[in-house]
């Protein structure tokens, strides 16, 4: 375990557990791109001055040499890849909240998510890869020149502070075979801004969560948080699941997947100030690459993702086990789930889980999700299970016929192995709470 920071009395410090905080980083560039589409279409003068108060906003880009910017704002063609970043840096931050900046001893990309989006926009995927799991790490370029050398086995968070953003790129481009043009960095600030601007997230909680490392204490029941609340409750590890960040993962897909179904809430997407609020507060708060850095590109986005339904917007944790051997803290990937994975999602095949929601949360109702579709019964490694997922001898079930290239035919779905958990954004499903009465 990394060393604890130290901070101000009034917030607990942050520690390196095996995740650390999350947020709708995700959610959040798909915020960003939603709410300038609706800006960009209104035609009024008001929609101009947002739209250029938006973009002047942003931070300076981050160049990953990839694909130029569309010059149209119609329906981006084919599929997406994008990579969000939640960098612990304090740099910029409110050292009230966060600590004294010059004390940081280094930048780990704490959450790093990936967003696929496949090329009908039938469906979209995010991957969730644990902090602290080791994967090897190609060469990457050094700021000031020259480059990092090649490593064979080193945890994935700490790529942001070898080589930036490129670098986390590089590095899940690797391990997942996707080429991944588009890429987006977000800080602490970042998810209490966003948090705030949607009008807060609702999120159920099973068993009441007691964290004194984060400060987050929540009964039994539902809560809306927002601003230091809701970041908190998506950094807290010690107070849900087993205490581990594979926990924390699940933990967050509660609050992301209750963010999505906020965002498509009629009463969310038809309020031009909500949106114009998230956009900035999105965009104001996240570095951008170069090919995302455009006003086009990510209306181009949000037009992919808006007629997407929740059952096919799924949240996943990259398959990994738990290895308990001196000098390695951490987990390693496993392969032959990953395949299967990342195979059905190259295929643009529409996914099944079988694993369960993972340690850090519980499913609230099976009979009744939230979009009305059925939900299979959580399995071990999910409510409640070892966190040490059973490895697969055989990747993936095709449950239906593979894909066909008439437009009428529904797309293949893939049946994953038990050991890829995680929710999709139609299931409600609660936080597992440590706080037992």
């Amino acid at each position: 375990m990394s060393s604890s920071r130290q901070h101000a009395p009034r917030v607990p410090a942050v520690r390196h557990g095996r995740l650390r905080r999350s947020s709708p980083w995700v959610t959040g560039a798909k915020i960003v791109a939603g709410a300038l589409a609706v800006v960009l279409v209104s035609g009024a003068s008001v929609g101009a001055y947002a739209v250029w108060d938006v973009v002047a906003s942003s931070k300076p880009s981050v160049d990953l040499g990839k694909t130029p910017p569309p010059a149209s704002i119609d329906e981006i063609k084919g599929g997406v890849n994008l990579l969000l970043v939640g960098s612990d840096s304090r740099q910029g931050q409110d050292p009230a909240i966060f600590g004294d900046p010059t004390k940081e001893t280094g930048v780990l990309n704490d959450v790093t998510m990936l967003m696929h989006i496949s090329e009908d926009h039938t469906a979209a995927t995010v991957v969730s890869f644990p902090r602290d799991m080791f994967v090897p790490i190609p060469s990457c370029d050094k700021p000031e020149g020259g480059s990092y050398p090649a490593m064979a086995s080193q945890k994935i968070n700490t790529t942001l502070g070898y080589g930036g953003l490129p670098c986390t790129v590089k590095t899940v481009e690797a391990l997942t075979g996707l080429d991944i043009p588009y890429a987006a960095e977000v800080q602490f600030s970042g998810v209490i801004e966003l948090s705030n601007a949607v009008g807060g997230v609702e999120v159920c909680v099973a068993q009441g969560i007691a964290d004194p490392y984060t400060g987050t204490y929540l009964d039994a029941g539902t809560h809306n948080l927002q601003g230091l609340a809701a970041l908190q409750f998506l950094r807290t590890r010690h107070g849900v699941g087993d205490g581990s960040d594979l926990g924390r993962i699940s933990n967050q897909q509660v609050f992301l997947s209750s963010l999505v179904r906020t965002l498509q809430d009629g009463k969310t997407l038809s309020d031009p100030t909500k949106l114009f609020s998230i956009a900035k507060a999105a965009v104001s708060n996240m570095t951008l690459s170069s090919s995302l850095n455009n006003v086009n590109t990510m209306v181009q986005i949000a037009s992919a993702l808006r007629n997407i339904p929740l059952s096919q917007i799924v949240f996943v944790q990259y398959p990994n086990v738990i290895v308990d051997k001196p000098g390695h803290n951490g987990v390693d990937p496993l392969p032959i789930p990953a395949k299967a994975l990342f195979d059905a999602l190259k295929a643009d095949q529409h996914i099944s889980l079988t694993g369960g929601t993972g340690l850090g949360s519980v499913v609230e109702n099976p009979e009744t999700p939230v979009d009305g579709t059925a939900t299979p019964p959580a399995t071990p490694g999910g409510e409640g299970g070892s966190g040490a997922p059973e490895t697969p001898t055989t990747g993936g079930t095709e449950t239906t016929p593979p894909a066909s290239t008439d437009p009428s035919t529904p797309p293949a779905v893939i049946e994953l192995p038990s050991s890829v958990t995680g929710q999709n954004a139609g299931e409600q499903t609660c936080s597992a709470g440590n706080k037992r009465k």
